[in-house]
């Protein structure tokens, strides 16, 4: 018999967790027929059986297993009926006991149990054939510790918060309700917390003069939806193309700003500067519960276009849950925009190992000094958090500099 383990559905992936099997246990599975979904650290993806023969399941719906562990065995129908009698014991005891005293439970369970000194024999398992399973090992722990009416000492009246009440009714904080993180939303606050505990950062600001890239954006608006174009679109069923967005703009004068700029399109890692070959942009994308950055792979080498294009789609993708791990992976510099949200100007938190993440502030009129007048001109403010490991001031300031520069004068940007 077979075992089929989970997955690795992505570089940075390290555990992920069964939503749903596709194929029930007992039944027939081919090789390449989608077998189970599974939730990563970036997205939900389906995984196709490498094997064929008759699925036993091990790991339930609902388990987090670690990248490695069995989730399911597959063999002939011989090995799944002898299979059946024995699924979940593990290979070693849970204790010094003899043989008959070994308990059905996942290795990730067995870990956990080790690591906080909980006794497996006295849990009860909720996995498949009464298998241990994390969330069994992880329940007592987290269950409150409830103190026995004899243990309560008497209290003064004096010394009774005035906000305490029974169990039920609300304390001063009202009724809370803990809600359970997703995958992603896990993995979301492990690599900020991460970020902020381990990258010495700095942060740049700069003002940007917009006027030209509005120009610009109108005179592409005007190429994208001519009266004919918009006809002929509805016609056909479908929608004019959309002109490149404020962002795509950015985005593109970002890409450009890398490729003259290596060392903003490196990583640190293991105290080395990586400097990449290619110019991969994430985009930062607000998901239901979460932040999902897609990348833009080669933006430099594409056109203002087609990176318009590539974000509209990936973020659509995003929106509905169909963004794939390979397009949120690969990333060599960040942008994120809160602009459409009246947004002055942020900070946001480096993505390791990146060197920098580009904050982009709403773009509104301003009054401002220009060829010796105060006139209201487009303005947008950018802020440029950098890795001082990877990226020291005065680099940084060039850096920012010429993405600046490129929007102001954005011509190259439609070249």
């Amino acid at each position: 018999m077979s075992e089929i383990v989970m997955p690795r559905l992505s570089d940075t992936m390290e555990e992920g967790t069964i939503l749903r099997w596709l194929k029930g246990d007992g039944e027939q599975v081919a090789r390449g027929e989608e077998l189970v979904e599974i939730e990563t650290d970036k997205a939900t993806m389906t995984y196709e059986s490498d094997q064929a023969g008759v699925l036993q399941i091990v790991a339930a719906e609902g388990a987090t297993l670690a990248v490695g562990e069995v989730i399911a065995h597959v063999g002939g129908a011989a090995e799944s009926a002898t299979a059946a009698t024995s699924v979940g014991v593990d290979e070693g005891p849970a204790s010094d006991g003899p043989a008959s005293e070994r308990i059905k439970a996942s290795p990730l369970a067995r870990r956990i149990a080790g690591e906080s000194g909980v006794d497996l024999r006295g849990l009860t398992g909720s996995g498949p054939g009464g298998r241990i399973v994390k969330a069994d090992v992880l329940a007592p722990t987290e269950a409150p510790a409830q103190a026995s009416p004899e243990s309560v000492a008497p209290t003064s009246a004096t010394a009774i918060d005035s906000t305490a009440t029974v169990e039920g009714v609300a304390t001063a904080k009202g009724q809370s309700t803990e809600v359970e993180l997703s995958r992603t939303q896990q993995t979301i606050a492990r690599r900020m917390a991460e970020s902020k505990a381990t990258i010495p950062d700095f942060t740049l600001q700069i003002d940007v003069d917009m006027e030209e890239c509005v120009a610009l954006r109108t005179q592409l608006k005007r190429i994208s939806h001519p009266d004919s174009d918009a006809v002929a679109a509805a016609a056909a069923g479908s929608e004019p193309l959309k002109p490149p967005t404020y962002n795509d703009m950015v985005v593109k004068a970002c890409a450009l700003a890398l490729r003259e700029h290596p060392a903003a399109n490196g990583s640190y890692r293991d105290g080395r500067l990586q400097l990449h070959s290619r110019v991969n942009v994430g985009v930062a994308v607000a998901a239901a519960g979460a932040l999902v950055v897609p990348t833009v792979f080669d933006a430099d080498e594409k056109s203002l276009g087609e990176i318009a294009r590539e974000t509209h789609m990936l973020a659509e993708r995003v929106r509905t849950g169909t963004v794939t791990p390979p397009e949120l992976g690969g990333g060599t510099f960040t942008v994120s925009n809160l602009g459409m949200y009246g947004v002055h100007s942020f900070t946001a938190i480096i993505n390791p190992p990146q060197a920098g993440i580009l904050s982009v502030g709403v773009l509104a009129p301003r009054a401002v000094a220009h060829d010796g007048q105060v006139v209201a001109r487009n303005v947008m403010t950018l802020t440029l958090a950098c890795d001082h490991r990877i990226l020291y001031g005065a680099e940084a300031a060039q850096f920012l500099a010429r993405i600046r520069e490129l929007l102001e004068t954005p011509s190259a940007l439609t070249l």
